[in-house]
């Protein structure tokens, strides 16, 4: 398992970029990475609330981790500040031992000294089986698509 953190300057206020966090049809729009469709399941955005999400790729050839070509995690929110931070433990639905564990996703936001919000998302106890460069280049492509959402 190991750690990352990938960042990225959103273009709007932390209190905006928060709720973006938690509105579930938010959440199906930016936190899929290109090539992908997203489905929030459910998202109960309370301390302790249930979160679950698929990731389905537009190729229905492609192998994901869960059934044919999705990809399907589930968990809680552990911990919410308004404005400044949300974390999750989540869980792939698979039977693959290589992707079991939980993961941790730590989301900061802090002022940008350029304006807008910095967004750092931390993944803690991610699987080796999910190559780092791949789950950083999926990251970086649902930060981009979180700008654009909630920019100008």
């Amino acid at each position: 398992m190991y750690s990352m953190s990938v960042s990225a300057v959103v273009p709007a206020d932390a209190s905006t970029v928060y709720a973006a966090l938690l509105d579930p049809d938010a959440v199906a729009r930016w936190r899929v990475p290109d090539g992908m469709t997203g489905e929030v399941h459910e998202l109960d955005a309370r301390v302790g609330g249930r979160v679950r999400m698929s990731l389905t790729y537009d190729d229905p050839g492609a192998a994901g981790k869960t059934e044919g070509a999705t990809d399907t995690y589930a968990g809680r929110l552990v911990e919410l500040v308004d404005g400044e931070r949300v974390v999750e433990e989540i869980e792939f639905d698979s039977d693959d031992p290589g992707l079991a564990g939980l993961i941790m996703i730590t989301t900061t936001l802090r002022p940008a000294p350029e304006g807008g919000t910095e967004v750092e998302m931390r993944f803690d106890g991610m699987p080796d089986s999910v190559p780092a460069d791949q789950n950083e280049l999926g990251t970086r492509m649902s930060l981009s698509k979180l700008a654009r959402l909630v920019g100008p």
